[in-house]
């Protein structure tokens, strides 16, 4: 079950476990996207319309769905703005679609996660570690999904359930980075920061969710897993300055 699966990086997380066989369900605010996306995905795939900040629409959308091995919590917001230029709205929306999403869809999915062996991943990004300039909500609310998975991985440990994050750099073919590299010269200063000297294809995400999820990672929980080129390591330098 993944939210945010209609697009982006978490629709290229369903397409892949879709291909490895799984019933996927995803769940977004659009209904047309959905619809869009639920066709692609084939017949696996069923599509749920509720906003992860609506508690009770997220806990009916996943309560029909039914047990879950696999949670995908990648419903997220983002706008470059410096401080000064944000809104207490804009603010708020960020951090209600990115943490507060996540608490409801991990709180709501509890009871249906198959214990022992379920596994969940949140989408996070650097900026859970590192400060973005024109990206304060982004940060402060990516810091939280950090630190709320590994509380996560902590309390549910004991039921056999790992909670792991993932933190991308620069993905291409995102929205995310639409916003964030709208002209070549943004988009080739960028990847100059990061040490790959490119971004990632939304594949090699897929891949690694893919592998937390997997056998191979079952002694695994309660890390944030950079998948970014070593764009960690620029120290934040890849907008505004």
């Amino acid at each position: 079950y993944i939210t945010g699966g209609s697009s982006g990086i978490c629709f290229g997380i369903a397409e892949l476990f879709a291909q490895h066989g799984a019933r996927v369900g995803i769940q977004a605010r659009n209904a047309a996207k959905l619809d869009e996306a639920v066709q692609a995905l084939g017949a696996q795939a069923i599509g749920f319309a509720a906003d992860v900040r609506d508690y009770d629409a997220t806990a009916n959308a996943l309560a029909s769905f039914g047990p879950i091995d696999i949670l995908v919590c990648g419903a997220a917001g983002n706008f470059p703005a410096p401080v000064t230029g944000m809104s207490a709205n804009g603010f708020k929306a960020v951090i209600d679609i990115d943490l507060l999403g996540t608490f409801n869809t991990c709180r709501a999915a509890h009871q249906l996660l198959r214990k022992p062996g379920a596994s969940i991943i949140s989408i996070s990004a650097n900026h859970g570690s590192q400060p973005y300039a024109l990206q304060a909500h982004v940060c402060a609310a990516k810091a939280g999904v950090d630190m709320l998975n590994r509380v996560l991985a902590l309390e549910w440990g004991r039921e056999g359930v790992r909670v792991n994050c993932i933190a991308p750099g620069p993905v291409d073919g995102t929205e995310g980075m639409r916003r964030l590299a709208p002209t070549p010269e943004i988009r080739a200063a960028i990847e100059q920061a990061v040490p790959l000297r490119r971004f990632a294809q939304i594949s090699e995400i897929a891949e690694a969710a893919l592998f937390l999820c997997s056998p191979a990672a079952e002694y695994i929980t309660g890390v944030v897993l950079p998948v970014d080129g070593g764009s960690a390591l620029s120290g934040g330098r890849l907008l505004g300055q």
